[in-house]
């Protein structure tokens, strides 16, 4: 018989036990136990109910009578899992006043600590689960190795599973879910089932190799997942698996640039929402980085968010879904893999976005308005806190990370007060978020004390462009300017005249290549600034070049009169350095740091000119010439 014990936090009717007539004649399979009066004896409650008189049973909906509602909902929310996904599951629950009871075997497991109750047990039994969802209102899940068949059995029964055992069944068998998305057209790599010798062989043969070969079920972070270069490594490879009879299944070796991620968010309705695109970073195939939003071209963003959100549809059941993708050489996006549940890609909603994700997944499964998934951060990156060795030595070297967080802007740390330390495993994470990806990037550079700035090894914030060489010795000004404002910039010649093609695909792809402000010198007609601004909805700023026959009046009059709908910013005649400092304040009206750097610069001028007029009234106008 398999018991689970239900810890409590202490309230004046705590207890370690409690009996009825019914109880005796069949004993239960869940004990309550208070969390900190372990073991002293107490009154026993009322069964099936939680500690402040929150109903084990549906609650009643909010404005149709039944007892008041506290939070958002009276729903109490059973949680299959107590890892770190359950922790900060429950954290967004308190904020929402909602609460949650988690079933997991251990103790001491991160949710532990932060949710309403706790039932010691199982989520793989079938008779645990089905006693668990009876002090529950709605059960999800923060992990999909969980018991799905006495999950559908329990919907069958009116237990409201979200999302519904079908979803959980599909995303448990890998093999399963690629065939399940194929169906509905989902663009993936090429896969195959195989089962002896023979059939893997014949697969390497059509895939060629590299061949990716994988386990069906209970393969993540890295885990059930194995590389045969040649065939003559595909018996190690799936001896590694397990062998045949564990369940395999091999992929085409997908050439990917970048792998992206989405999460989407379905409410009970089955309407969607989808979050900014991130980028993951593996390390030994366990995700390491993420950054958001990725630095890809708005065609690919749509595109993934597309896949990502077609995908989900095809699903059943309201949550948060992260799906996993590949962005390959030739701008094709296909899915690699899909979670019922919130996700490690999206940690960083909690500081990036108006809603975070696990608010998100409450809000669904609730039948709550679903919240708004804009970032509210320009830049976030994400670190994963990996055990990088066992036991103590592994926890002094994560405590050192942890302390150099604390002294970086930006940056929230996270940790899972997992007891055991291991090598590869997640034990927290830190997200930095701020007003730029290059701001992050050097922060999290700082974190892990391998900063080096360099601007010229940066993505460049600002383009300067001019139409001829000769208009270099005036250009070079604002180059100075961003230089000393440590702001990364590309220079070059681009001709509206001599080579309009290039000027056109320069312009076109300028927000995609991470530019925010474009400088453009000419002289004479002076087309570029205007033509570039035509292009691109980024802020140009024109310089006028002074020429030999009007002295840059005709650069000047061309760049100011642009009709109306294309704005082009102007300064003086060959004052490049003031066109520097206008793309420095328009970078620094949505960057913290820099705008500091502005604010100093302009008390420094301050400065010199209150010195100098000091000087003038102590010296006489005299002397001061002298």
């Amino acid at each position: 018989m398999h018991v689970a014990r239900l810890l409590s936090a202490p309230s004046s009717a705590a207890t370690s036990s409690f009996s009825s007539p019914s109880a005796r004649a069949r004993p239960r399979r869940a004990l309550w136990k208070p969390r900190s009066a372990r073991g002293t004896p107490t009154s026993p409650p009322p069964l099936f109910s939680l500690r402040a008189q929150a109903s084990m049973q549906p609650a009643t909906p909010e404005g149709q009578g039944g007892s008041p509602v506290h939070g958002v909902s009276n729903t109490v929310v059973g949680v299959l899992g107590g890892g770190q996904l359950g922790k900060m599951l429950c954290q967004a629950a308190s904020q929402m006043g909602v609460k949650i009871v988690i079933l997991d075997p251990l103790e001491d497991c991160p949710a532990s600590s932060v949710c309403h109750d706790h039932v010691i047990g199982s989520f793989n039994d079938g008779d645990t689960v089905r006693e668990f969802a009876q002090r529950c209102s709605v059960l999800t899940v923060e992990i999909e190795h969980v018991d799905a068949a006495t999950l559908e059995k329990l919907e069958k029964q009116g237990v409201d599973c979200e999302p519904k055992a079908s979803t959980i069944m599909i995303i448990q068998d890998k093999y399963r879910q690629k065939e399940h998305f194929s169906k509905f057209g989902i663009p993936l790599p090429d896969f195959v089932e195989v089962d002896m010798s023979h059939s893997i062989e014949e697969a390497g043969e059509i895939f060629g190799y590299p061949l990716m070969v994988k386990s069906k079920r209970l393969a993540y972070d890295g885990r059930g997942n194995a590389v045969a270069q040649k065939k003559e490594e595909l018996s190690s490879v799936v001896a590694s698996l397990g062998g045949f009879e564990h369940g395999l299944y091999v992929e085409r070796w997908t050439p990917f640039v970048k792998e992206l991620s989405v999460i989407v968010a379905r409410s009970r309705d089955g309407s969607t929402v989808c979050y900014p695109v991130v980028e993951t970073i593996h390390k030994d195939n366990i995700c390491h980085v993420v950054e958001g939003p990725a630095e890809v071209s708005d065609k690919i963003k749509k595109l993934a968010t597309s896949v990502a959100e077609k995908a989900i549809k095809s699903l059943e059941g309201a949550g948060v879904f992260a799906v996993e993708l590949f962005l390959t050489e030739d701008d094709q996006i296909l899915l690699n893999e899909v979670a019922p549940r919130p996700h490690n890609s999206g940690h960083h909603t909690i500081e990036s976005c108006y809603t975070s994700q696990y608010e998100q997944h409450l809000r669904a499964i609730l039948g709550l308005p679903l919240g708004d998934t804009l970032m509210k951060a320009p830049a976030a990156i994400m670190y994963n806190i990996l055990g990088e060795d066992e036991g103590e030595a592994g926890f002094l070297l994560a405590h050192q990370l942890i302390q150099r967080a604390l002294n970086i802007p930006g940056a929230s740390v996270h940790w899972y007060a997992k007891p055991e330390m291991r090598k590869q495993r997640k034990m927290g994470h830190i997200t930095i978020v701020g007003p730029s990806k290059i701001s992050v990037k050097s922060r999290l550079d700082k974190l892990l004390q391998s900063y080096t700035h360099n601007p010229k090894k940066a993505s460049p914030r600002v383009a300067i462009i001019m139409g001829s060489d000769s208009d270099l010795p005036v250009m070079k000004d604002a180059a100075v300017v961003l230089t000393k404002f440590n702001i990364p910039f590309e220079l070059t010649v681009i001709s509206a005249h001599r080579t309009p093609e290039w000027m056109y695909n320069f312009a076109l792809s300028a927000k995609d290549r991470g530019f925010e402000v474009i400088i453009a010198g000419a002289g004479g007609a002076a087309h570029l600034p205007g033509m570039v601004a035509s292009l691109t909805s980024l802020p140009v700023i024109g310089v006028p070049i002074k020429t030999s026959s009007l002295d840059g009046l005709d650069s000047l009059l061309s760049i100011v009169q642009m009709p109306k709908g294309i704005p082009v910013a102007t300064v003086a005649i060959g004052n490049a350095e003031n066109a520097g400092l206008l793309a420095v304040r328009i970078l620094a009206s949505r960057d913290p740091e820099l705008w500091g750097m502005a604010t100093k610069y302009q008390y420094d001028l301050r400065d010199i000119v209150l010195e100098k007029a000091e000087r003038l009234e102590n010296l006489g106008w005299e002397e001061y010439m002298k």
